[in-house]
């Protein structure tokens, strides 16, 4: 038998045990699940013959190196600033190591060593990144082949909620980490090339800026632009490229919404209020609003926001119970972000019956042979249930298919790395349709930059 550690058994772990599981009689794989939680670790076993669960706490040195010296590789799902420890043992054992989280500096470091052990790291194998890179770098290696040139990539991604879950003004629910949502483009200007111009949007109007999408079956979505769109260019080999924008998807609407936030400073991370686990969800609105004798908190906070009574936007704060005297935020030495996170978890948390969707689209712009040609690419994937989520088939499913590929000598380059390689991103392309993760790409006419961008 073969064993296969798995470091985290949360929610993106799900489909990612399964999987394995299902493979474990005919590949001869024993997985070990270590979590802090054995309660939890024993749960994704689903009392399997070939699963053990254990309880490992990363930080116990010893406990750590034990698991992983008996293993035969590691998988690691655990936040990604732990990732660093549990990859210098697998050095010191000479394990190979998957991993769904962006490569760090810290993990970068090590790449002259895993290759010198001959050891592959494989990172950013999951949704976005991971089947962001597989699908694009698919597209791209094809028109190069063929002797094209790539004048233009954009890249769309985002987690939402299904269409028969979606039940709020919103047209969102929390599929992933709440905190991520809050805190979305913060830490400095989002920036991306147009038709060979560099391009900034500063925070505070990151989502007054949107490029719209269509999605056939699914309708009309919205897309803000990431941090930092340039980040793959080299990687991608698209340092010539005209236009390079990546951006996160969300539905029409939701962007010009999620602004309110940001103008009255509910997103900030930076500072604690004070009192605020004795705070109301009322007096938290009203702490961002200025003084005055006689107006109500709602009245204050519609002629900040210069909304009227009848807006969809005055309906959407109304629906998160904003303005409720009664309730408490219950956060001890809570920021402002923290606040707004524990009021939206009260709204938007997936309902037991709910399920969630991923939506990717790429659009691809080349020369061949004189003309200016097209291929847009999109993905929808729909979760089962709870469990088994579509962020959770995603991010788990592509981070198990590499890890047999490992094992089997189908993906043999050392080093860390990305899934960038046509011996990394084939395989798993094809099987991952047999999941119901699958790229229907179109050949359109080319229209360039996205000309119906929203400025406001």
């Amino acid at each position: 038998m073969r064993t296969i550690l798995i470091i985290g058994a949360g929610r993106s772990a799900s489909s990612l045990i399964r999987y394995l599981l299902e493979k474990s009689e005919k590949e001869q794989l024993h997985l070990v699940i270590g979590d802090l939680s054995l309660a939890l670790a024993q749960k994704k076993t689903n009392n399997h013959p070939n699963a053990t669960a254990i309880a490992l706490d990363i930080f116990d040195a010893q406990q750590r190196q034990q698991a992983i010296q008996n293993a035969t590789i590691v998988i690691s799902m655990l936040p990604a600033h732990l990732h660093i420890q549990v990859a210098k043992d697998c050095i010191t054992y000479k394990k190979h190591l998957v991993t769904a989280s962006y490569v760090s500096d810290a993990m970068q470091e090590l790449d002259a060593e895993a290759k010198a052990n001959n050891l592959i790291f494989m990172n950013e194998i999951g949704l976005d990144p991971g089947i962001d890179h597989m699908s694009a770098m698919k597209v791209i290696d094809e028109v190069k082949e063929k002797g094209g040139e790539m004048i233009l990539f954009e890249s769309f991604c985002g987690g939402l909620v299904a269409p028969e879950s979606d039940t709020n003004l919103w047209n969102y629910k929390f599929t992933w980490a709440p905190r991520n949502v809050v805190l979305a483009g913060q830490g400095g200007a989002a920036k991306f090339i147009q038709e060979g111009t560099y391009k900034y949007i500063p925070y505070c109007n990151l989502f007054r800026r949107t490029e719209f999408l269509q999605v056939e079956g699914y309708g009309r979505f919205e897309a803000y632009s990431n941090r930092d769109s340039l980040k793959y260019r080299s990687v991608y080999g698209l340092d010539d490229v005209l236009t390079l924008y990546r951006g996160t998807i969300r539905r029409v609407g939701f962007s010009k919404a999620w602004n309110m936030f940001v103008q009255l400073g509910m997103t900030d991370d930076s500072y604690i209020m004070e009192n605020s686990e004795n705070m109301s969800y009322r007096e938290f609105v009203n702490s961002f609003l200025p003084y005055h004798p006689t107006d109500s908190v709602e009245i204050k906070t519609r002629l900040i926001l210069k909304i009227d009574q009848d807006d969809i936007m005055w309906d959407k704060l109304l629906e998160l119970d904003l303005f409720n005297p009664n309730k408490k935020v219950g956060l001890k030495n809570a920021t402002p972000a923290q606040i707004l996170e524990k009021i939206l978890t009260d709204s938007w948390t997936l309902q037991p019956d709910d399920k969630d969707m991923i939506v990717m689209y790429h659009k691809f712009g080349y020369i061949l042979n004189g003309k200016k040609e097209q291929i847009d690419s999109k993905m929808v994937c729909l979760g089962d249930d709870q469990t088994h989520t579509a962020m959770a088939k995603t991010v788990g499913l592509p981070v198990a298919m590499a890890t047999l590929l490992i094992l089997n000598g189908k993906i043999t380059t050392p080093g860390v790395q990305l899934p960038i390689s046509k011996e990394v991103y084939q395989p798993i392309l094809k099987e991952l349709e047999s999941y119901g993760v699958l790229f229907h790409e179109t050949a359109m006419p080319y229209l360039g930059y996205n000309p119906d961008k929203e400025f406001s």
